[in-house]
């Protein structure tokens, strides 16, 4: 159970209300061992005016169909793209429709062990009465096999090889064998269970994933958000649900958010939208990181000014973006400033704002 005062609850917690609203209208077919319909699982991702569920995931909406075709099927399910364009988020919503828990996460990482995916144990239970059920500690894995639910791999392609193989005959067998309790003892996955797994297209190389690990998942690319307005609305959106719990006002003009909108569209795709080139920077340009700096620039407002949000408070807040992995990135912006932001200061108050924040930050 999730105390109100944590920082972020859950996504069956978090849309209870909807997903109570779906499960009520639901009469479609559901799969064996899911909580909603596929078809519920969709409304709930992409939203359903009539019974007051939003959108959650913005982007490409086929792609959430063939999300979950393919966890209704044998295979797994692997999300890849840039960092920042939601694939935990997607990964998150899936699992909370799907199995009504979100919770149950392997977190790849180069410590990463086969226990993570296995089990564990109590030493003192096992050294007091040996191998027993109640001495084994279940991984998430194991937890999702047993109770028929969705287990989220984060991170996959940054754990060791071994670590990627025990996941081969998982996928394959639905099977976990524990040897220590018996030698024909196994835990076989009841209907519902799958892998939803993600991973970084800035990672490849890190630990490439075998033919055999790849060919039990579907892949799915997950890009970053084309439409300028669907990004606006989905900062916007999330700075709401950020500022909210704390009661933070904040006046935000559209206008001075589709600035930082248009600016990570620019970077992002090295064009501006009256056609010029630009040379993309190497930071990560994401959403998820244009939801940051609104936040970091709300918050500045909000408690060292004067509650209304400008372009100045996104230029102080966009150099940790900038700045962060290649020293000539700070040279990119500049040139970005003074090629395309500078002549867009020329005809709006808080473009002129933002330049002129901007040229004032130590960017070199």
């Amino acid at each position: 159970m999730v105390t109100e005062t944590a920082l972020r609850a859950p996504a069956e917690e978090r849309y209870a209300d909807e997903l109570a609203k779906l499960a009520e209208a639901d009469d479609s077919p559901r799969p064996r061992g899911w909580t909603l319909s596929a078809r519920a699982v969709r409304r709930f991702i992409l939203g359903d005016t009539k019974l007051g569920v939003v959108r959650k995931f913005y982007g490409d909406d086929p792609l959430v169909d063939r999300a979950i075709v393919s966890l209704m099927s044998n295979q797994g399910l692997m999300l890849v793209g840039e960092p920042g364009t939601a694939k935990s988020m997607l990964s998150e919503l899936l699992a909370a429709a799907i199995s009504n828990d979100s919770a149950l996460v392997v977190q790849g990482s180069a410590g990463t062990t086969e226990d993570h995916l296995r089990y564990g144990w109590n030493y003192a239970l096992l050294l007091a009465e040996g191998p027993s059920e109640k001495a084994l500690v279940p991984s998430p894995v194991l937890t999702a096999m047993r109770t028929g639910k969705i287990v989220r791999f984060e991170e996959i392609t940054r754990c060791p090889p071994e670590v990627q193989d025990a996941l081969i005959s998982i996928l394959s067998e639905k099977a976990l064998a524990v040897p220590e309790l018996g030698a024909e003892q196994a835990v076989r996955a009841i209907p519902g269970f799958n892998v939803i797994g993600t991973a970084n297209l800035r990672d490849r190389g890190v630990h490439e994933m075998s033919s055999a690990l790849k060919r039990r998942l579907n892949f799915e690319t997950v890009h970053p958000i084309a439409d300028p307005a669907h990004e606006l609305e989905l900062v916007l959106k999330q700075l709401g649900e950020r500022l909210g719990p704390a009661d933070v006002k904040v006046d935000v003009g559209a206008d001075v958010a589709d600035i930082l909108v248009q600016t990570f569209q620019d970077l992002r795709t090295g064009r501006t939208k009256e056609g010029a080139s630009l040379t993309r920077p190497e930071a990560v340009m994401s959403t998820a990181e244009a939801v940051n700096v609104l936040h970091a620039a709300a918050l500045e407002a909000a408690f060292l000014d004067n509650g209304k949000l400008t372009g100045a408070h996104l230029a102080r807040q966009i150099q940790g973006v900038i700045i962060k992995d290649e020293p000539e990135d700070g040279k990119r912006f500049k040139a970005y400033l003074d090629h395309v932001v500078k002549e867009r200061s020329a005809r709006s108050g808080p473009w002129r704002d933002f330049y002129q924040a901007a040229r004032a930050l130590r960017l070199t």
